[in-house]
């Protein structure tokens, strides 16, 4: 039997033989998805992504973060994860941690604005989702504690941290190390408009066997059979407790986690995926299987940053294995995609292809359980070194998406049907003109347009959706594929991603 690689790559050769254009989906029972994570992760740490560098002025670092905005905009996304915690430092005015000095090159120094606040305003301008991205137990890339500014918790709690690996970290087996941590976290969930709350990957370091706490293990660890297994419990009353304060905080905020993709290897465990790599269940202590299958996330982003047929860690068997971990649990499932490998020369073959990834979202389409993707990282999305990114975005992203609705929020009240005022044929297209009548302002309008009358069972995909606009109380949209004939609704959306019942019909005369 050929695997689903091969076929792709020899239906591919077939159409270019026949010079006839394939598109990822061929099948014609494809129907686009109304509702898609369309996500790219914007790194700070060690200046990644943003700022490029230390030390801009406030114009140089507000001008990188809407050009950021742009290739969002370009590769057809609907959501921007931003580090703005990388290092136990803050990317606004923290009253529990100092400056960060990704920001300026000193820790502590005020860079002049609150870069934090004015991402949050620009994304939302734009009609895109901010999710705050957080490193919960990072606290310096370097391993020296007096280097760290005079005022930063660490330095006032000595005790808190511990050097490991050339690095710096919070003690994770300290109970008041932990609620610091959330305080520090949750400051600015209360203080700023965000979509969302991001975890990444680090919680333990990596194979951590000579991290110091077995001070905090024999003091905190009674009951508990090992060291791993009291390090495990640790990392879990972070998770489930960061879901219950963001729940009391907002609870319309999306709380979720981007683990590394093996939770275990099924020779370690027969619950475990048909892979041999890296464990984070017992590299990193973190129990991702399980935070899914108790409930504690709103969601999960494994990053699964393999090639199909990539041994030891495939992607076609980890797609599956992560879909029946999150089928019905009501955790939705988002797939870390490595736009950082794409044409990368000092990679594999696979990755000089330019339709992995575009094969990666094709095999996603059989597991109805994933939602969506975020890339990593949003240098690799704008570059696009060997049109990789570009031919995913036009094999997939051939319609607009709503970011998805969290399964608990999905029957909370829906925006106010709107009135769609007109649908004008102007020079070049036609205008369309549509008013929110209900008492808040919808987050965006959801654009539909169709030949003829449409069904209201039609606004649940996005087959006739031709654009998603930023709210307003009433917004303008030129539609340069618009004729005569046509017939245009909207729906209006709120911050929750819930819609409202379709506006009235306007046929274009």
């Amino acid at each position: 039997m050929p695997s689903r690689r091969t076929l792709l790559k020899g239906l591919a050769v077939a159409a270019a033989a026949t010079a006839v254009p394939l598109p990822a989906f061929a099948s014609t029972e494809y129907v686009p998805p109304l509702r898609q994570m369309r996500g790219m992760w914007i790194a700070s740490v060690v200046n990644i992504n943003w700022p490029s560098r230390q030390g801009l002025s406030v114009e140089e670092q507000q001008a990188e973060y809407l050009a950021w905005l742009d290739v969002a905009e370009q590769r057809k996304l609907n959501s921007v994860f931003v580090q703005i915690r990388p290092t136990a430092d803050a990317f606004w005015p923290s009253p529990y941690e100092p400056w960060s000095h990704w920001l300026t090159g000193e820790q502590g120094k005020d860079p002049g604005y609150d870069p934090l606040g004015f991402a949050v305003r620009e994304t939302h301008r734009r009609g895109l989702a901010f999710h705050a991205w957080f490193n919960p137990y990072r606290v310096s890339m370097q391993a020296d504690p007096e280097q760290l500014h005079p005022d930063h918790p660490g330095r006032k709690n000595p005790h808190w941290i511990v050097s490991y690996g050339g690095k710096l970290y919070y003690n994770p087996g300290i109970p008041e190390v932990r609620k610091f941590c959330q305080d520090a976290m949750l400051d600015a969930l209360k203080r700023y408009d965000l979509d969302g709350l991001h975890f990444d990957d680090y919680f333990y370091p990596t194979n951590s066997t000579d991290f110091d706490d077995a001070e905090q293990f024999a003091e905190h660890g009674a009951g508990f059979p090992d060291l791993a297994a009291w390090r495990r419990h640790n990392v879990d009353l972070m998770v489930s407790e960061m879901q219950q304060r963001v729940r009391e905080i907002k609870p319309e905020v999306a709380w979720g986690i981007s683990p590394s993709g093996i939770w275990r290897n099924k020779g370690t465990d027969p619950l475990g995926s048909d892979t041999n790599g890296g464990q984070s269940y017992d590299n990193l202590h973190a129990d991702t299987r399980g935070w899914v299958k108790k409930g504690w996330l709103d969601y999960i982003a494994p990053q699964l940053y393999w090639y199909i047929g990539q041994p030891p860690a495939d992607y076609g068997k980890l797609v599956p294995w992560w879909s029946d971990v999150a089928a019905g649990t009501g955790t939705l499932l988002w797939i870390g995609q490595a736009a950082y490998k794409a044409g990368d020369p000092a990679q594999a073959a696979e990755w000089q292809d330019p339709k992995e990834l575009s094969d990666h979202l094709t095999l996603n389409r059989d597991h109805p359980e994933i939602g969506g993707d975020i890339w990593y990282n949003a240098n690799d999305l704008r570059q696009d070194r060997i049109g990789s990114v570009s031919t995913a975005v036009a094999d997939h992203y051939t319609r607009p998406a709503l970011a998805p609705v969290l399964p608990r929020l999905a029957k909370g009240r829906a925006p106010q049907r709107p009135v769609l005022a007109y649908a004008l044929r102007m020079r070049g297209g036609v205008e369309v003109r549509a008013v929110a009548t209900g008492r808040e302002e919808p987050f965006q309008f959801a654009i539909f347009r169709s030949p003829k009358k449409l069904p209201d069972s039609a606004f649940g995909d996005a087959r006739h959706l031709v654009a998603v606009v930023p709210g307003d109380r009433q917004v303008r949209w030129h539609d340069p594929d618009g004729k005569r004939g046509d017939h245009y609704y909207v729906v209006a959306v709120d911050r929750a991603n819930r819609t409202s019942p379709p506006s009235n019909p306007f046929r274009v005369i």
